[in-house]
Order: C-alpha cells, then structure tokens, then sequence
C-alpha cells in the first residue's frame, strides 16, 4: 500500500470508531430512558392499583354499615315520657293549662294552674337545634312549665333534633353530632331524654366555635345521671346516629310530619296541636295563654252541643 493510502485510511478509521463510539452512548442512552420510563409507569399503576384498594375498602365499609336509627323515634322525633333528672318535677312556680284559675309567684304576674281537666292532653312539638340561641331561649324560659304539663298529664311533648346549623362551627359539625348524641340518650336511656336535652340547650357553645367534643357531649350525658352510661358514651363517640339527624333535617326541611306540607323554616319551631306558635320565645305566659287558647278549643270542638230535646204541649 502506497504512503497516501495509508493517510487516507487513518482518518477514515477514526470517523468509524467516533462512529461507533457515539451509537453505543446513544443505545445506552436510550436504554435508560426506557428503563426510567418504565418504572415510572410501574410506580403510576402501583399508586392507582392502592388508591382503587382503598376506595374499594370505604366503599365496602360503608356498604356494610347501614344508617342506624333510633328505634325510639317517631317521625324524627321523641316523646318525653318523663322529666328524670331535669330537677323540676313538682315545682309549683309552672304554668298551667286550666282556664278561670291562677297562681301567684313572688315577682310574677298570675298565670294558669295546671291541675288537670277532662279535656284531651295537647300536643306540643319542638323543633330544637341545639346551637340555636332562640331554642335555647324557648327552653329556658318555659322549661318548668312543660315538665309540670307532661306530670299533669295535660300536654304530650316532642322533640324533634334538628342540624340546620351544622356549618357554623368551624367544620366541627356540632349541630349535626349533638343532634345524633341527644338520638343517643332517647334511645337507650329514653328517660333522661329530657334532662339531657334541657343541659344541652342550657350549656350551649357560642355559634361560630367549635362546640364540645364528643368526649364531651358523652359526659355531659352520663351527668345527667342517666342508665346505661357505657352504651350511650359509645353511640355518642361512634357517632350512631349522624347519619340519621342528617336525614331527620332535610325530610324536616321538606316536609313535616303530621301537616299539610309545612316545612322546617327555622329553630325553635313549636307547634301545639299543629298550630305554629310565632309568640315570644322567651315569655312563658305568653306562650301559656297560647296554649290554653288551643286548648279550649280543641275541648270544645270535641265537645257536642247538646241537642235539646222536644217537650210535650
């Protein structure tokens, strides 16, 4: 081979080794990005296969576990079939329901007795939210004198728990849990339904906190004195019932029981034979002369008039 074939051939040498030397970074090259690749889509569908695992487990927990409501109940509702541990049975300072007779409190004006009368008992229904400042008011305020109705056996009381305010406490839902705490004394300590109602109006939390906590609103419960402390401090902690208030509220703001198509506008709602008080909610005479209007009413609609009987001439 002659000297210039010779120089010619060294460069062209080296242009196939740069060659090939660049084709073999370039396979490495693309063999990692192939294997980055595919490991990133191996942990993409390791995240999707866990997320799809934990929805399937909710999902199946939820299934599994139907909304509890309480037996107890009756269209959303608890009657009060005594008033055990609210400390005012018997108190003489109560209205009444008996019209033409009156009792005199130091500092009061006279307001109705309650002994009882031939006509039938009157059906008082409350609508409670227990962060709501007028349920608190129409409670304290007329507390004594439905306690002394339902002992006379002159009225049948309910109440009715309601959320309608479950979003004014600071994401707690405190509306919502102490509605389903108040289902859980109803149900399985019904006769400190009252009492624990009356502490939970009367230790209301400011609107716009956070409320108790369900710690608490159990030993608020078990204050009460009630039976079965261990069972309701679970429903109340396991919160049994939310569920139900939940839906307990929206049929309420759909519909009410027992009328003809009224809703749930607001707390307190009362209705008294199905007649909506619009009263002072904090005036327990004024709200006891309501009464005692719808009262008589209902007595003397349920009372014939006599029909006189013919005399011979």
């Amino acid at each position: 081979m002659s000297s210039d074939e010779s120089q010619n051939a060294a460069p062209s040498e080296r242009r196939d080794a740069v060659r090939e030397k660049a084709q073999q970074v370039k396979a490495r090259q693309s063999r990692a990005r192939l294997i980055r690749r595919t490991s990133l889509i191996a942990v993409a569908l390791a995240f999707v296969a866990v997320i799809a695992v934990v929805v399937t487990w909710t999902v199946s927990s939820s299934a599994s576990k139907p909304t509890m409501s309480p037996a107890s109940g009756v269209d959303g509702g608890f009657v009060v079939t005594d008033v055990t541990g609210a400390g005012v049975a018997g108190d003489s300072s109560a209205g009444g329901l008996v019209e033409g007779e009156a009792s005199t409190t130091p500092e009061t004006e006279p307001t109705p007795t309650s002994t009882p009368t031939d006509a039938p008992a009157v059906d008082v229904r409350v609508y409670v939210d227990y962060l709501s400042t007028g349920s608190r008011e129409f409670q304290l305020a007329n507390m004594k004198q439905l306690s002394q109705w339902i002992d006379d056996g002159a009225a049948t009381l309910t109440y009715y728990p309601v959320a309608m305010l479950t979003a004014k406490s600071n994401g707690t839902k405190y509306s919502l849990r102490a509605a389903g705490a108040a289902a859980c004394v109803a149900q399985n300590s019904p006769d400190y339904f009252f009492a624990f109602n009356d502490a939970l109006l009367r230790q209301q939390p400011e609107v716009d906190s956070d409320g108790l906590s369900d710690d608490e609103l159990a030993t608020l419960a078990q204050a009460t004195g009630l039976d079965g402390g261990k069972v309701v401090r679970a429903c109340i902690e396991d919160q049994s019932y939310a569920s139900w208030a939940k839906a307990a509220t929206e049929q309420a703001l759909k519909e009410l029981p027992g009328t003809d198509g009224v809703a749930l506008t607001g707390t307190p709602m009362v209705l008294v034979n199905g007649t909506q008080y619009v009263g002072k909610l904090d005036d327990p005479k004024e709200f006891a002369q309501f009464v005692l209007t719808v009262a008589s009413d209902a007595y003397y609609k349920a009372t014939p008039t006599p029909t006189p009987t013919p005399t011979a001439p």
